[in-house]
This record gives structure tokens, sequence and C-alpha cells, in this order.
């Protein structure tokens, strides 16, 4: 249980501070790209650790135009595919939040497939909604506005109010004798299906009428392990600036473990260990792959999926996609297998995916002309790497620790030059008084250091490891 665990804190070579210290519980992880749209990852681990499992849950891609061809059929992916088999982004359920990082008291601004929303608890119908995040008096975002003391979504802009099925319900400009123009179709926000499944929120991106009751005929991918009370879980979520499909690959690449992570997971042992790190042989292979994904099944991982587009099996986690991403974009969006060997079977999983990528959505998403695909500049490692802003804000564990040790190391200080002037003062007891007051300031200036490793920015160095 312990590896698993280790495995997801460690994503990006940076331990997702606070919940490290629930090492008997794996973790949920809902990464989101901003300004592009969310993605998720989840994880699940079974109490036996003979039977365990990871699960990863990935939402949201971001805009990639990146392609590739398998390495046994190279021209497979080529084959048109029918219109009922082509890939349809638009007729999924996407998770949006975790429900335990989500605040019922304010509304939250998300974006998931280009899509701005606000999310927002009413607790008058004790719903999460999911509204278009515009209000349609002068489409100010409604994810910057309030709660009101009726438990209505309130524009900040001008106050117009809106209830769980987006009717406008107050307008304070219009005089309470003059025609009923809050109840005009116009004044209404669009509203999106939505659910919370296995503790998540999730979101049909769509807000035609016709789709209203789609969860009556489509429900969110369900896994059973979340279900069972033999499996734990915890949830949290972090922003990563780069795109999907790299993402999701880089899930689906156990092989990677060893190295990328070394000192920091604990990866599975391969029978015949070749080098320091413990690489070796995977026997990956893909065995039913389609418009809803693939299907891999082997004796190292035990049953692997991926279920289009947000559903991965994997117990691997982000490396060094920004870098990858671009050289992709460099090679071309039909050059993947060319720009990249793939020779051995531990990379089955990684050509699987990308053949299902190309084949049933041309190898890119469909933004409906949001994103021209284009990459933006290379962060620098602070901004990519980033903690504080990429989790710890939008993690309520998280915040709250961060707030109580920042308080805790104030304390000290404070206690420190106290302690010395109370030293100053009397003559009793002062070197005792002195003493303290050095524990104290030392102990400050370690709190200050351990905030800053487990919350902010820290690099590393592989070859130091």
């Amino acid at each position: 249980m312990e590896v698993a665990v280790k495995s997801s804190l460690t994503s990006i070579h940076a331990p997702i501070s606070v919940r490290e210290a629930q090492f008997t519980k794996p973790k949920l992880l809902s990464f989101q790209f901003h300004p592009r749209p969310n993605s998720s990852i989840s994880r699940i681990l079974k109490k036996t650790p003979s039977k365990s499992k990871l699960f990863s849950t990935m939402s949201s891609p971001v805009p990639s135009s990146v392609s590739t061809e398998s390495m046994e059929q190279p021209e497979a992916e080529l084959e048109a595919v029918s219109q009922g088999e082509k890939f349809d982004w638009y007729a999924q359920w996407y998770p949006v939040m975790p429900v335990c990082d989500l605040d019922k008291r304010v509304p939250h601004a998300k974006t998931v497939m280009g899509l701005d929303l606000v999310v927002w608890w009413d607790r008058n119908e004790s719903e999460w909604k999911v509204f278009d995040d515009s209000c349609p008096h002068r489409l100010a975002p409604l994810s910057e506005g309030r709660i009101d003391q009726w438990g209505r979504l309130q524009c900040v802009y001008h106050g117009w109010c809106f209830n769980g099925s987006g009717n406008c319900k107050f307008i304070p400009q219009a005089p309470p004798d003059g025609p009923p123009v809050h109840t005009s179709t116009k004044a209404c926000v669009a509203v999106y299906p939505s659910t919370v499944h296995h503790d998540i929120v999730w979101f049909w991106p769509n807000t035609d009428p016709q789709y209203r009751d789609i969860i009556t005929k489509k429900q969110p991918p369900f896994i059973a392990e979340l279900d069972d009370p033999l499996f734990t879980k915890s949830m949290g979520n972090r922003d990563f600036p780069y795109g999907y499909d790299v993402l999701i690959e880089n899930l689906l690449d156990p092989a990677h473990l060893p190295y990328a992570h070394y000192g920091i997971v604990n990866a599975p042992k391969p029978k015949v260990k070749s080098d320091r790190e413990g690489g070796g042989p995977i026997d990956l292979s893909v065995k039913k792959l389609d418009s809803q994904g693939f299907l891999e099944n082997q004796d190292h991982f035990g049953d692997t999926k991926f279920i289009a587009p947000c559903i991965s099996y994997a117990s691997s986690s982000p490396g060094d996609a920004p870098e990858k991403e671009r050289k992709f974009m460099d090679a071309g969006p039909a050059n993947w297998q060319k720009a990249c060997f793939v020779p051995t079977k531990s990379d089955a999983l990684v050509v699987g995916y990308r053949r299902w990528f190309n084949k049933y959505s041309g190898g890119q998403v469909d933004w409906k002309g949001k994103y021209c695909g284009t990459l933006p500049p290379t962060s620098p490692r602070e901004q990519l790497f980033d903690r504080y802003w990429s989790h710890v804000v939008s993690c309520r564990s998280c915040n709250a620790a961060y707030k109580g040790l920042n308080a805790l190391e104030v304390i000290l200080q404070v206690a420190s030059l106290a302690l010395i002037g109370v030293a100053a003062a009397t003559k009793q007891k002062a070197n005792t008084m002195v003493v303290m007051a050095v524990v104290c300031f030392a102990g400050s200036r370690w709190l200050a250091r351990f905030i800053f490793k487990n919350f902010h920015y820290h690099d590393y160095n592989h070859a130091f490891l």
C-alpha cells in the first residue's frame, strides 16, 4: 500500500503536502490546466497488497495536434472510421472537481473542455450545480459572485440572482411595479447537466435542453472499487500547464517510474534487475481497442484499462511532459512514431493510446475552434513545479494546514522575542529563558523551511538522487 501512495504523491517530483501524512490511504489527485481545461487523476488502492490497484482519472484535455502510429501496424491509424465510430468529445461525462475541495459557501470557477464553468452549491435543492460562467446581463463571471441569503447565485456586477435551474429570480434595477423582465428566457443562465459520482462533481458539456435528463440514459464511468468497502481513497487537485494527450500517455507508461522517480516512487520490481534503478522488461500488450478506449491484461501490473477520454488505470505519473509535448509538436502532427523509438513491449500502452487518439479522434481534441493547437512559450521551472498556486490554494486541507503552520511560525517567533525580553527583565532563570528562546527561534526557522519545501516550489536534480 505504501508503494502506491508514494507513487501518487510524487507525480511531478514534488510531494503534495499535508496529505502525505496519510500513508495508509492512497490519493485521488485532480490536476487542472488553467487557463486551459482541467485534468484529474484518481488513485485507489485495495487494502490487500497482493490485489492492489491504482486508478488514474483524467479530465478535460488541453490543446494538442499530436498523433501517432502503431509500432506494429504503422498505417493502421490512417484508416477511415465511420461517423458512428468517431469519438464525440461532447457526448461524455467529465469530472470537474472532487467534492472535498469545494466550499459550499462560495461559487468556484473551473475550465473544462475549453468551457468556462461556475460550480456552486444550491442549498435549496441540496445539489451541486454547474452553470456557464457568464451572467446574461453583461457577461460578468458568475464565479466572482456570491451565494445570497436565499441560497441563490448572485452576480457581483449588478446583483442579478439565479436559482438552481438557471432562472433569474431578481433584478435589483427592475422596478417592482414594472414588467417582470426577470422572467424572460434571455435572463436565464445556461445550465449544464451535472451529478456527483464517486464523490466527484461531473458535468455533461452541452446545455441543450434535450440533455437535461442525460443521466438517465448515460452515466459517468463506474469504478466498482470506489464503492467497495475494502478500498479506501482520499482526494485532491492540482493544475499542470501541459496537454491532455501527453499526460495520459505518461500515465500509461510504467517503465519510466524507476528512473524518472528514482528514490521517490517504489516501482514494482522486475524479475531481472539490470541496473541500480531496477528497470527491466515489462510485458504489455493492448488486447482490445475501439472508440471507447482499450483494455490491456498482463500479470505484472494486473488489468489495465483506458476508458476514453477520462479514465485510465495506471500506476505512473507526470514527469517532464512540457518538454516532450513541444518536441512532439515540432515533429509534426502525424510523426509521433517517427520522432519516438518504441521497440519494446513496455511501450505497448503508450502506442495503444496514440493509436486510439489518432484513429478515433484524428490526433486532436475537438475544441470547437477555441484553440489553434499552437503551444505557448514554455514556463519557467518555478511555475511548472509550483505547488502553492497549482494545488494548495484550491485544496481545503492543504490550505488549512498552510495557514495553521504559518500561524505557528509567527507564534514561535513572538515567543522567542518574549522569552528574550523576560530574560533581560529578570535574572532569575535567565539561562533557561535564553535556551527556550533559541529553541523557539530555531523551531520557527525549521518550520519556515518545511513550509517552503512542502507548499511552494522545490527543485531537484536527477543526477544527485
